[in-house]
């Protein structure tokens, strides 16, 4: 049976950082302490895991501000002339421009929704915007490798400020963050892997 008060090193070992981050954070008044008699720090488990709870709720509202500073990042390389450094957007006209700023727009909302949700439809998402950065990139000439630096350059451009933002911010819950780039990840390598197969698919229909 799990005793209901633990030590500083089982809290430690629950909450997944060094006992000495505990230490300080009982000292600080961020994390709820007790103290024995003999002046040793105790932790009621109920108490430890409230608090983790409302922890990654905190850090969900990070994501969405940081978020928000990512869709206002991917408009200042825009509005700063970034895009026109790059070769695959410099073969397009201005419709096909406007027409790939939306789908950095949709890029966006489907990193919200992949951090927001796990379920199959988020991958079915994903897939359909491969499907998009596919077939607009053939139909202005561009390559596989271009269609998927065009992906590429806005999802740099997203996670390099998230990246920002985490590095500024006070990180009140390390798993919510670590949970947020992993289903990051899971969604983008969908959409860049669905690129390159739609490309694929393409060259195959075509020499048939």
């Amino acid at each position: 049976m799990q005793s209901e008060w633990l030590s500083l090193s089982d809290a430690a070992q629950i909450l997944g950082v060094h006992p000495s981050t505990v230490r300080s954070w009982s000292d600080q008044g961020i994390l709820p302490v007790h103290r024995t008699n003999g002046g040793h720090r105790r932790y009621w488990r109920g108490e430890i895991e409230l608090w983790v709870q409302s922890q990654q709720a905190n850090g969900l509202d990070e994501i969405n501000l940081m978020v928000q500073n990512a869709l206002r990042n991917v408009r200042f390389h825009i509005s700063e002339g970034i895009l026109t450094r790059e070769a695959w957007y410099n073969k397009l006209d201005d419709e096909a421009r406007e027409l790939y700023r939306a789908s950095g727009r949709n890029l966006m909302q489907g990193l919200i929704n992949s951090i927001n949700s796990s379920d199959d439809n988020v991958m079915d998402e994903a897939e359909a915007l491969g499907y998009e950065y596919a077939s607009r990139g053939r139909r202005y000439g561009m390559n596989s490798v271009e269609a998927a630096n065009a992906f590429l350059f806005f999802r740099n451009s997203l996670l390099e400020s998230m990246l920002k933002m985490y590095e500024a911010a006070a990180v009140r819950s390390p798993h919510a963050w670590s949970n947020m780039f992993r289903r990051i990840n899971e969604f983008t390598d969908r959409i860049l892997i669905t690129i390159l197969e739609t490309y694929e698919a393409y060259t195959r229909a075509t020499r048939g």
